[in-house]
């Protein structure tokens, strides 16, 4: 007879303890284990846990050699999970918030710590990379995942080897590489709401052994999930086409050139449509609007604009010698963004918003890495340069502004800004790694970095000109056909020093301890939004301990990766909207709000319980809060107030059965239950807009043929079609209304994918 107990709470109430938690899940896990070698007459698992290298110390490594809490997925297992953009990672990794914002940005927090605006004037707090090149925008870095070897997720600041703008954490996405041997894959899609994608990738030499290429195309479309009751048209749609083209060179052992080309177009019918979440004044009706009961029901009149192009170069010479590697990052970067933006979600004309953006970007890095017994050395020298021209504003006729309760007074907007910004980094950074004994290390990092923002920042008001639409305004700007010119010119240098102390110890040929202290930083900046002055804000810093185990149990069977952290986030920079007590008028703000103190865990398990059965567990912790925020007029707020993007759980379990088939091929059953409480999606922590906690239910379902050929997948996502929003917006100030954003619902389909 089987039995098994599980450690409860004293006093019959749980409380959160890392070391119990642990051994409730070990607990958990020796129970499946047992059971399924009882059903099994004790047979040892001829599977094992995936071995995963890394290269988040800019060197490759394998996972479990690294004193960083990091998440990685291969390309096998993203695409089991049916991991079709960034956004899908979300569940997979703990502590994790990932989600497109509202205008087609990568809205992402890793430990409560990332950036929600989507507006160009401010940085990312978690940097997106591409083939080891920083993305500089929020627009452009949601990207599709379209033929990777894998992507890695590093949670905490990374301010000695990345630097720029990763205070939260950094998403790597690597690209899979050209091959000797000639081969490739097709892969078609079908689903709900029309979906349908297609996706192939042909990989080969190219001139003898020495030069290899790979080619590789994506378009996925999908119908809306949401319908437009203006004009029957089609809300939450998709349109991208994506492609990859790349070239390895490599005439010897001691040199390779890695020349990477690529290419995105999204370009769906309609912007996203928020849901009206609280009524709204209608100046044509004279009465409210009231909110409608289904999310994706919308009723708009400006979404009819959303486009976003992007384009990349990056060339990376290696030349070994010795125990060095010299190394060269070069890149270049274009991306353009045109949008509307109905943000009073009524037919109404009250607060349409238009973003226009055209970016530009270089970046170098130097490197030299050097390895020898019981000493490694990563160096380099960085330098980024983004020239970014925006121009964006409101075009909302049927504006008002609340003067008393229930009184409201026409106040039209037609207005633009212009905003050029050119942002330079330079930094130099050292991490060194020695060996003080056989089992322990010592790797002392250290960045310095150099920042400069210039801007120029002007404005107009076009009402009463017989000028309409953003695209009037844009060619008559400056020309004097508008009034009420406002600007500004400003620029700003910041220096900031990152340090990095991590203790790594080998406890067994199995178990890494390690526990590490490292700062982060965050460029300052401009607020973009205002045009009559400038309103500088500050860079943010970030203070990280950590202490961490990652171990291989029960003959290599499990891996079992945790963590503990203490995060000191100072002068942490925050958007919000107000209203000028004076005039009414509506105010956008961007300041530095405070502080914060953010503790938490994090553990993630790997495990192959048999020959029929593995099992994927990753679970994480958030608590502390504002320790510091100032509010409307200078008040001090932060007892009132929760921190964006930072539920307190998050988690995932998912659990894969193997059917034997007689034919020798393999099919699986794979089934993945995600979670996360209550989070609340603005600064205002409004509770109108705050999500509560809620479940995610995924199957699919996977035969793979003998030789490996052919794949078939069915899949379902959120099959219990539960409604939760994503991302808001509290405009609750003025125009006065409050908007959220909704994830996808009951999605299902089909893969065929055919390997040659």
């Amino acid at each position: 007879m089987l039995r098994c107990q599980f450690a409860k709470a004293s006093a019959g109430r749980w409380r959160f303890s890392y070391s119990r938690l642990n051994l409730v899940l070990l607990s958990a896990l020796s129970c499946a284990a047992v059971a399924q070698q009882e059903a099994s007459g004790g047979t040892k698992a001829e599977r094992s846990v995936e071995v995963i290298k890394v290269t988040a110390t800019r060197q490759t490594e394998n996972l479990q050699d690294v004193p960083i809490a990091i998440t990685a997925l291969s390309a096998n297992e993203l695409a089991k999970l049916q991991v079709q953009d960034l956004g899908d990672l979300k569940s997979h990794v703990p502590n994790l918030t990932l989600h497109s914002g509202d205008a087609s940005n990568a809205v992402i927090y890793i430990r409560g710590v990332g950036q929600i605006d989507s507006i160009s004037f401010n940085d990312p707090g978690v940097g997106v990379y591409l083939d080891d090149v920083y993305m500089g925008r929020v627009q452009g870095s949601f990207l599709d995942v379209v033929d990777p070897q894998q992507i890695e997720v590093l949670r905490g600041p990374q301010g000695t080897l990345y630097g720029r703008n990763t205070i939260g954490g950094a998403v790597k996405f690597t690209s899979a590489k050209p091959t000797a041997e000639t081969q490739g894959y097709v892969d078609a899609g079908l689903g709900n709401y029309g979906y349908r994608s297609l996706k192939g990738t042909l990989s080969g030499a190219v001139a003898g052994d020495s030069l290899l290429g790979r080619l590789s195309v994506a378009r996925q479309q999908r119908d809306g999930y949401a319908t437009n009751l203006a004009d029957g048209s089609e809300d939450y749609d998709k349109d991208t086409f994506a492609w990859r083209g790349s070239l390895l060179y490599e005439p010897g052992e001691a040199f390779s050139a890695y020349l990477v080309l690529d290419g995105s177009r999204n370009h769906p019918d309609a912007s996203r449509t928020p849901h009206r979440e609280t009524p709204i004044y209608s100046v044509s009706q004279g009465a409210f609007r009231p909110a409608r009961d289904d999310p994706f029901e919308v009723n708009v009149t400006y979404n009819d604009l959303e486009r976003l192009d992007t384009e990349g170069v990056a060339l990376t010479l290696s030349y070994q010698v010795g125990d060095s590697t010299l190394k060269s990052i070069s890149s270049y970067r274009e991306m353009e963004y045109r949008t509307h933006l109905d943000l009073d979600a009524s037919p109404d004309e009250s607060f349409g918003i238009y973003n226009f953006e055209d970016q530009s970007q270089f970046s170098q890095e130097l490197q030299w890495l050097y390895r020898a017994e019981g000493f490694s050395l990563v160096s380099g020298l960085y330098y980024f340069d983004e020239d970014d021209w925006s121009f964006g504003g409101a075009i909302a006729p049927a504006f008002f502004v609340p003067l008393a309760a229930d009184v409201f007074f026409p106040y039209p907007i037609i207005n633009a800004g212009e905003r050029v910004q050119d942002n330079r980094s330079s930094a130099a950074y050292l991490n060194l790694t020695y060996a003080l004994s056989e089992r322990l290390n010592l790797t002392l990092g250290a960045r310095y970095t150099r920042e400069q923002k210039e801007v120029v920042n002007r404005g107009e008001e076009f009402f009463g000109t017989g000028i309409t639409t953003a695209e009037q305004m844009e060619a008559v700007f400056g020309t004097g056909v508008g009034y009420g010119q406002t600007g500004y010119q400003a620029s700003e240098k910041w220096n900031a020093f990152t340090p990095k102390l991590v203790l790594d110890y080998q406890y067994s040929d199995s178990t890494l301890w390690y526990a590490s202290a490292s700062k982060g930083f965050k460029s300052g900046g401009f607020n973009g939004r205002l045009t009559s002055f400038a309103q500088p804000f500050d860079p943010e810093t970030l203070w990280s301990y950590e202490i961490g185990s990652k171990s291989m149990l029960m003959g290599n069977d499990v891996r079992l990766n945790s963590a503990l952290f203490y995060n000191d986030y100072q002068n942490f920079q925050l958007s919000r909207f107000s209203i000028d007590p004076d005039t009414g008028a509506f105010l956008s703000l961007f300041e530095n709000a405070g502080e914060a103190s953010i503790y938490g865990a994090e553990l993630e398990l790997d495990a192959v319980l048999s020959d029929s059965l593995e099992l994927s567990v990753n679970l994480g912790y958030l608590g502390g809060g504002y320790d510091e925020l100032i509010g409307d007029f200078e008040q001090e707020i932060s007892d009132q107030r929760e921190l964006v993007n930072a539920p307190r759980w998050t988690g995932r379990a998912d659990l894969e059965y193997f059917f034997e088939l007689e034919n020798g091929g393999s099919l699986s059953l794979r089934g993945g239950l995600s979670f996360r409480s209550k989070t609340y999606l603005t600064v205002s922590s409004s509770e109108v807009l705050a999500q509560g906690g809620y479940g995610l239910l995924d199957l699919a379902l996977h035969y793979e043929t003998l030789d490996g050929d052919w794949l078939v997948s069915l899949y379902g996502k959120n099959l219990t079609d539960r409604l939760y929003r994503e991302h808001g917006f509290d405009l609750s100030a003025s125009p006065g209304v409050q908007l959220g954003y909704y994830g996808a619902p009951r999605t299902f389909g089909v893969n065929v994918k055919y390997r040659f």
